[in-house]
């Protein structure tokens, strides 16, 4: 099959990452059979630049006529002075004219690094595999919001409809039973009626789908027990601001954010499959960007995700996701995750390995 990518580089790191990750959608399609084309475009940072808008037109229609969109990072101190523009405006931008109401954010600790997670041994194990999925274009971000005419008062309005609900957690559903059938319902319903909507609509669905074991936590308890024992959580489902803070929270558990993909969904159609932005969540970096320094982990797993939820190609995803695991037994690091004893490499040569092995 042929299928056509962009790729938004940006700023700082992304390049770099994004070149990797190129790298292994093109030794997966040499060994299964499959074309991969990619054209770059413009946002963050390097648009500004260019075009002095974070998120040109052309970039948007070029994404909405893609299969697929693989975004590095953008953004840097270069840019954090500008009146009325910022390379960030160009991810709520993506995500809003893309359709991409929500994201998918695994919380992975794999079994060689479990060292560095900076949880106690006895409380993480040596691994952790669990996936927040968050709403994405409502909810506080997007309400109504202003300031009263002296300045001295404030307000964010925070608004859901049953449809919003109930596309997200449609997708944690859908999730829980390809991994191992538990939703956590995420909300506060005790003190906001938006959450009370949330946990109504959940209840419904979740009599549709009685093989999936729900349950329901106020998000304080969610934030302790992600601390206290992390590996009760299978897939958990949130509204965007909530989703936000513990999917941060989350990423921390595994040690290194170098380590950790997403990927956001929509429900527009490509010719392929499904409409989507896959990321690495770490930033930019600027300081170590062009420096061969950058772990590309993170790219190279939001790829695999690529091929598993954008192209329903679950055999080249494990393959992708097994080539990381040899890698890493083999004892290859980057400088972000490296320890004694192991061989610390580049990006490029961390890239390289794990196209070899796939």
């Amino acid at each position: 099959m042929d299928f056509h990518i962009v790729t938004v580089s940006g700023d700082g790191i992304g390049p770099d990452v994004v070149e990797q990750g190129k790298r292994i959608l093109d030794k997966v399609g040499e060994k299964f059979g499959h074309s991969f084309q990619f054209e770059e475009q413009l946002a963050g940072g390097v648009a500004i630049d260019a075009t002095g808008e974070p998120l040109p037109e052309q970039t948007v229609e070029a994404c909405l006529k893609s299969d697929s969109v693989l975004l590095g990072a953008v953004g840097g101190p270069k840019w954090d002075n500008l009146p009325n523009v910022r390379p960030e405006q160009a991810l709520l931008g993506l995500r809003s004219r893309l359709g991409l109401f929500a994201n998918l954010r695994p919380a992975e600790l794999f079994a060689q690094l479990a060292a560095a997670s900076p949880l106690k041994p006895e409380i993480i194990g040596h691994e952790l595999d669990l996936l927040i999925v968050r709403e994405l274009t409502g909810g506080i971000y997007f309400g109504e919001h202003g300031r009263s005419a002296d300045g001295h008062a404030a307000w964010d309005t925070e608004a859901y409809s049953t449809p919003e609900i109930e596309r997200v957690l449609r997708v944690g559903f859908d999730a829980a039973a390809k991994r191992r059938g538990k939703l956590t319902v995420v909300d506060k319903a005790n003190i906001l009626e938006t959450s009370r909507l949330w946990r109504e609509v959940a209840r419904a669905m979740a009599a549709e789908h009685p093989d999936i074991q729900c349950e329901y936590l106020y998000v304080d308890n969610c934030a302790m027990q992600l601390i206290r024992d992390p590996k009760q959580f299978d897939v958990i489902v949130t509204s965007n601001m909530f989703g936000d803070i513990l999917s941060d929270e989350a990423s921390m558990l595994a040690g290194s954010i170098g380590m950790l993909a997403s990927a956001s969904l929509g429900d527009r159609a490509s010719s392929k499959g499904i409409l989507g932005m896959y990321e690495p969540i770490h930033g930019s970096a600027p300081d170590i960007a062009d420096q061969d320094l950058a772990n590309p982990i993170a790219t190279i797993l939001s790829c695999a995700m690529m091929l598993r939820y954008s192209f329903d190609l679950q055999a080249e995803a494990d393959a992708v996701r097994s080539a990381v695991e040899r890698v890493l037994d083999k004892g290859y690091r980057t400088g972000d995750i490296y320890s004694e004893g192991t061989q610390k490499v580049g990006t490029k040569e961390m890239g390289a390995l794990i196209a070899a092995e796939i």
